[in-house]
């Protein structure tokens, strides 16, 4: 059987902040920055750096980092099955950021045992709202 057919749309969220990009750089790929807009972590930008989410009640989620071009991408394993890629683009004095969330599988569970699906969904929405914190924290003084 091809399992290509349950693969399921990367989610994927692109923004322009009012912010160079050397600060959205520092918002996405530190710990200080990650635990401002998004989780409290141990982050650390270097390839192969093992590290953990505080995902509140869900616990200590493993991470991975896999990628870092300082300052336009970087990416990162999240817990068995995810991904986590942000690339930054200049734009004049404004940064875009694409945030994508690879890795969904409609035949796969996580790994609290919810199918990917209802989760993607959850998740969607969720990153709209961890995009709009991180424009709030970049935009911010």
């Amino acid at each position: 059987m091809d399992s290509t057919q349950h693969i399921l749309p990367d989610i994927r969220k692109t923004q322009v902040f009012n912010a160079a990009i050397q600060k959205v750089w520092n918002a996405v790929a530190t710990a200080e920055g990650l635990a401002a807009w998004f989780m409290p972590n141990d982050f650390q930008p270097i390839i192969g750096h093992e590290f953990h989410l505080n995902a509140g009640q869900f616990g200590m989620s493993p991470c991975k980092v896999t990628k870092i071009d300082a300052p336009y991408c970087v990416a990162f394993n999240w817990g068995k099955d995810w991904t986590v890629t942000i690339e930054l683009k200049q734009l004049d004095d404004q940064t875009e950021c694409t945030l994508i969330h690879s890795g969904w599988d409609a035949d796969k569970l996580t790994e609290f045992g919810a199918p990917h699906t209802a989760i993607r969904e959850n998740m969607s929405q969720g990153w709209t709202n961890l995009c709009q914190a991180l424009g709030k924290y970049v935009e911010g003084e």
